[in-house]
């Protein structure tokens, strides 16, 4: 869970990483009698329970497995999940271009497995969640709850709705809109109704033609709309061979951000200026 100091002993309950000789990683929630299994033999939990993040355990056909309290980053790559999660090169940029921060609320829709709510209430927003399946609901609660604790659950509150028929006015007003949603233009009106004067709102589509459609209706109340995508690259440094990885993450998703003006404020689309000045 989030929050313990980094030198605490390890207890049941605590979810660790255990990275073998290979730098693979095994998310391992602690259990009474619990075991962890591989083609390498097993690990008893009770080896690792008591112990301090750094130590190495070995299962029973002697392979090595330093073990280590996970980063969100860790969380976020070996959690349980039911939908697809965003993924932590996309998740740091939505929050710097939505702007989150402690105590700023957030309407997410789309909420999967919670990769992008647990990012957020790191940051310290408070968010209400709008999420089709009920499944995907309760699994984004529980993965909250066990890394980030029940101090994040109580800001923290998820709903089994559909974002395409509405926002309840009674959620609002939010000062940020997070949508990981197949047609998130369905939603951006709705979202001109509970989202304050200046608010921001940040769109995670994987293909460019629904970013393009989203983008078509970010229009007459929103101003400086963009859409980008982040490459990730990673590079081989061992002594004097320094060169690129040969493999890369490169497209996940397209990021779409624009600023809502408010209510009764409409910017001018181009045909409109035009007609203004009597082009």
């Amino acid at each position: 869970m989030q929050g313990k100091p980094i030198s605490e002993p390890l207890r049941e309950g605590d979810r660790v990483i255990l990275l073998d000789v290979k730098k693979r990683r095994y998310l391992v929630t602690l259990k009474e009698r619990g075991e962890f299994h591989s083609h390498h033999g097993f690990v008893a939990h009770a080896d690792i329970v008591g112990q301090r993040q750094g130590c190495v355990v070995r299962s029973t056909k002697g392979s090595e497995y330093r073990v280590l309290r996970p980063t969100l980053e860790d969380v976020i790559v070996e959690m349980p999940r039911g939908a697809q999660v965003i993924y932590p090169k996309d998740l740091a940029p939505i929050c710097m271009l939505a702007d989150i921060g402690p105590g700023v609320q957030v309407f997410e829709s789309g909420v999967g497995s919670g990769a992008l709510s647990m990012t957020m209430l790191r940051y310290g927003a408070d968010i209400v969640g709008y999420e089709l399946r009920d499944d995907f609901a309760a699994r984004a609660r529980n993965n909250v709850g066990e890394f980030l604790g029940q101090d994040a659950l109580a800001r923290y509150r998820v709903e089994s709705r559909d974002s395409y028929a509405g926002i309840d006015p009674g959620d609002g007003p939010f000062d940020r809109v997070v949508l990981d949603l197949p047609e998130p233009w369905q939603v951006i009106p709705h979202a001109e109704t509970v989202l304050r004067a200046g608010g921001l709102l940040v769109a995670y589509t994987p293909s460019i033609t629904q970013a393009a459609q989203a983008r078509a209706e970010l229009r007459g109340r929103w101003i400086d709309a963009r859409t980008l995508e982040v490459l990730h690259r990673t590079w081989h440094i061992e002594g004097q061979s320094v060169r690129p990885d040969h493999r890369m993450v490169a497209h996940t998703g397209f990021l779409t951000v624009a600023r809502f003006l408010g209510q009764g404020r409409r910017r001018p689309d181009a045909a409109e200026s035009r007609q203004g000045r009597g082009v």
